[in-house]
């Protein structure tokens, strides 16, 4: 019988860039004329976000906010370290990088032997530098596991799931970066990562993926705002399918770490904000659920409420929530960091197996 841990995570990219640059999103938005003018005035915006401002006036904000999230993912290595997993299954969502106009699926399973991706070349990225000091051409090697992605395609597809499956990865850079900002998280004192990983992609960004680019080109200007695509799958879906993964992989040889990585609500997906700063309020009421041991109530969200307070990528922690209640796990919180200026807030959490 397989033994099964649960990790829920961020990959928010301005942890791997420079303090001077975790507030870029704020800055970006700022200049986007689809913000009205009398909002960009700090005086509107709420209290929290202008004491955050001044706090990182020094940078003070932002160092404090990376040594809360680094605290996070080295709790989350320990734990990872301790349980010594055969592979780490990663959901996470895909923002037009490896699945464009040719095709989003739901859900997709990637079953790779290997692969090699460039975490530090994406357009823009090298002028701004990375926390590692490292080249924009530094390729970062993992290893797969095509055995455990096949056999769990397939349990999936013979428990009327119609999950897509893939051997390869189309994205130039290699792994998407909720992936890949993953794993170089979980190594962020660069000890190394040893092991296999199966991505699970989830189609979080759904209505957005194509017409957004998967991210803020409604606010820059490069795309139609008022473009919409289908949506991506129901929360109820999600919930169901993370729990179908865990009664598999339960029955299965292997022992797996099963990973939700993904901040919660995002500024530039939160129009009713005018994409300045997060649902803070909905992200509570979210946490709320995940501490208190309610968190199959995820399953009862709709894809309205999910898109309205701009938590898309929460999806991705839907889908482990869905996997430890068919297990019966509670969440062990390591922290719950709350942000209006870095864009998003984070949640770092674990769901032990039973002693």
């Amino acid at each position: 019988m397989g033994e099964i841990l649960g990790i829920g995570v961020t990959h928010f990219p301005g942890l791997m860039l420079p303090d001077a640059y975790m507030s870029s999103f704020l800055t970006r938005t700022l200049k986007s004329n689809r913000v009205p003018a009398e909002m960009k005035e700090p005086a509107r915006w709420p209290e929290p976000l202008r004491q955050e401002l001044a706090a990182n006036q020094d940078g003070k904000a932002a160092a404090e906010h990376r040594r809360r999230l680094v605290g996070g993912f080295r709790k989350a290595r320990e734990a990872l370290d301790a349980f010594a997993p055969d592979f780490v299954l990663i959901w996470g969502d895909d923002q037009y990088e490896n699945f464009r106009e040719d095709g989003v699926p739901s859900f997709c399973v990637f079953a790779l032997d290997a692969i090699d991706s460039r975490p530090f070349g994406r357009p823009g990225r090298s002028e701004q530098g990375n926390v590692w000091g490292e080249s924009p051409d530094k390729v970062v090697h993992v290893r797969g596991h095509r055995a455990a992605g096949c056999h769990l395609a397939a349990e999936l597809i013979k428990a009327d799931f119609d999950v897509s499956y893939a051997y390869a990865m189309r994205h130039e850079l290699g792994l998407p970066h909720a992936f890949i900002n993953t794993i170089l998280f979980l190594d962020y004192d660069r000890r190394g990562f040893p092991y296999p990983v199966v991505p699970f992609h989830v189609n979080c960004y759904g209505s957005s993926v194509i017409a957004k680019r998967g991210s803020s080109a409604h606010l820059t200007g490069t795309a139609d705002p008022n473009a919409v695509d289908p949506p991506g799958p129901n929360p109820s879906r999600c919930f169901d399918v993370g729990a179908a993964v865990a009664r598999s992989l339960a029955d299965s040889p292997w022992r797996v770490a099963l990973v939700a990585s993904s901040s919660w609500s995002h500024a530039f997906l939160t129009g009713k904000h005018h994409w300045i700063y997060p649902d803070v309020a909905s992200d509570r009421a979210r946490f709320d659920e995940l501490a208190s041991g309610n968190f199959a109530r995820w399953r009862k969200l709709t894809t309205t409420q999910i898109e309205d307070a701009g938590q898309q990528e929460f999806l991705n922690w839907v889908c482990l929530a869905g996997a430890m209640d068919a297990l019966g796990r509670k969440a062990e919180i390591i922290d719950y960091v709350e942000s209006y200026l870095f864009n998003s807030d984070k949640c770092f959490a674990l769901f032990r197996p039973a002693a």
